[in-house]
């Protein structure tokens, strides 16, 4: 008689998730952001609204998808509480299989975040923080002014010098003191 294997549980019983390596974590995590991205995106275009940015992650309290929108003159709360109501309709149909999670509608604030490779190109010139996936000469966050893209590497001026930093690479980025200015 053949035995099943039986998969390795937890200590509460639950059956044990199997551990997934920081890269392909924040992989799963890009994948899952670009298609609520993408389900987000049209209805922000119908509203006149632009999407900055679409983040989802694991917090103290639970899972949380912070959805940021802008649009000339800013976003008001008004703006924010009824695009919540219409993302959450649509995120019910189309992300139904998803665990519990924590909706919030906001505007980027003061320290906006960067998404996009197009929004690099588009702040050049703003201070901004970096984070990388993989360190770059024992450094993870880099703080600087935004140069520029050549293809996909984004370009950093630190201090005197230039850091090159793969667009695929970047896990987070976000202006510094970011005062509405495009």
């Amino acid at each position: 008689m053949a035995k099943r294997a039986r998969k390795p549980k937890d200590k509460a019983g639950a059956v044990a998730k199997p551990h997934l390596s920081e890269a392909e974590r924040l992989k799963r995590q890009r994948v899952f952001v670009e298609s609520i991205t993408r389900l987000a995106e049209p209805l922000c275009r119908a509203e006149g609204i632009e999407l900055v940015h679409v983040e989802y992650q694991r917090e103290p309290g639970g899972l949380t998808l912070r959805i940021y929108l802008d649009r000339p003159g800013g976003v008001t709360l008004d703006d924010c509480v009824e695009m919540s109501r219409q993302l959450e309709d649509i995120l019910d149909v189309h992300a139904g299989d998803l665990p519990p999670y924590r909706l919030e509608v906001s505007s980027p604030g003061i320290d906006r975040p960067v998404g996009r490779l197009a929004d690099f190109t588009r702040f050049k010139g703003h201070r901004a923080k970096i984070r990388v996936v993989a360190a770059i000469d024992g450094r993870k966050n880099f703080t600087g002014i935004l140069a520029g893209v050549v293809d996909t590497t984004v370009l950093l001026q630190v201090g005197n010098e230039t850091v090159s930093l793969e667009f695929n690479d970047i896990t987070r980025a976000r202006l510094i003191n970011y005062n509405g200015e495009h």
